[in-house]
């Protein structure tokens, strides 16, 4: 599949595609960094799960963002918009403390990344007829969402089996 056909061009606008899918480049550089430079692992590991939370907690916003331009006034959308900013948090404590990181929560990131594209559905689901996401706005976040979780994916492994 060829990048300028990912989305229909009308559906979503070439630079938000485009910008959307080069959010993976930060996870990549840190995977290429670990394997190019070895002595820089533990920083590139580390960066991979600031970044992967960063992530998680920009996507909560989203979800609060949406929730709120459709009016909606029950505290569940709210609630489960805060969930990605708390993981996120979660996942850095671990190194605040001296604990075993990051492989475990390099792990528990790139899960829930991959999980992220359902709570978009189901947003969806739970909003229509309040507000309309754009055609082809969830294909894109799980093309993203994907990509970004199994970078962080093969970041964990190289933890888990390295440090």
């Amino acid at each position: 599949m060829m990048l300028h056909q990912i989305p229909q061009p009308h559906a979503l606008p070439r630079p938000l595609v485009l910008l959307g899918l080069s959010g993976v480049l930060p996870q990549l550089g840190c995977l290429l960094a670990c394997h190019i430079w070895p002595e820089a692992r533990w920083f590139a590991l580390a960066a991979g799960c600031f970044y992967a939370a960063i992530i998680l907690s920009f996507l909560g916003g989203l979800w609060w963002m949406a929730s709120m331009l459709a009016g909606w006034r029950h505290g569940g959308l709210y609630a489960l918009a805060v969930l990605p900013s708390l993981i996120g948090w979660g996942a850095l404590l671990p190194w605040c403390f001296g604990w075993v990181w990051p492989a475990p929560s390099l792990l528990v990131l790139a899960l829930v990344l991959l999980a992220s594209p359902m709570v978009d559905q189901r947003l969806e689901q739970a909003l229509a007829g309040r507000i309309a996401l754009p055609a082809g706005w969830l294909r894109l976040r799980v093309m993203m969402a994907s990509g970004l979780a199994l970078l962080t994916l093969a970041l964990a492994f190289l933890a888990f089996t390295t440090l």
